[in-house]
């Protein structure tokens, strides 16, 4: 737990090799598919925490779980502000999958567990 407080402190890019990102980008709070995608998040933290899972929602301007600017974010990881975005970057720093839909548990799971970080960290 205290290894996901001090990466909220962080930026996108300090996480890098230490922990993969879900960036949720949505325009606004009232998103359905913001509220979707965060639904599914909370039902799963064990999946989340043994993966090495930091979350960062954008919501308008606004960030949580990392010190980016919204700007910088949706800048970098293509995400329209008028638009619901996810971004799942990889402990390598790149982006190992991108939808315009929420992901749902089974695709981020089976996306995580086929990097090769993961399985080299199985082992």
């Amino acid at each position: 737990m205290l290894v996901a407080a001090a990466m909220a402190a962080a930026t996108v890019a300090e996480m890098r090799h230490e922990r993969r990102v879900l960036i949720v980008a949505a325009p606004s709070e009232s998103d359905a598919r913001r509220s979707a995608q965060r639904a599914s998040l909370d039902a799963m933290p064990k999946d989340l925490d043994d993966r090495d899972v930091t979350i960062v929602e954008v919501t308008g301007d606004t960030v949580r779980g990392a010190t980016d600017s919204a700007a910088v974010l949706r800048t970098h990881w293509r995400l329209p502000k008028s638009a619901f975005g996810v971004v799942l970057v990889g402990k390598d720093g790149h982006a190992a999958l991108r939808r315009a839909e929420p992901i749902d548990r089974a695709t981020l799971v089976a996306t995580i567990d086929a990097m090769p970080m993961r399985r080299a960290g199985q082992r």
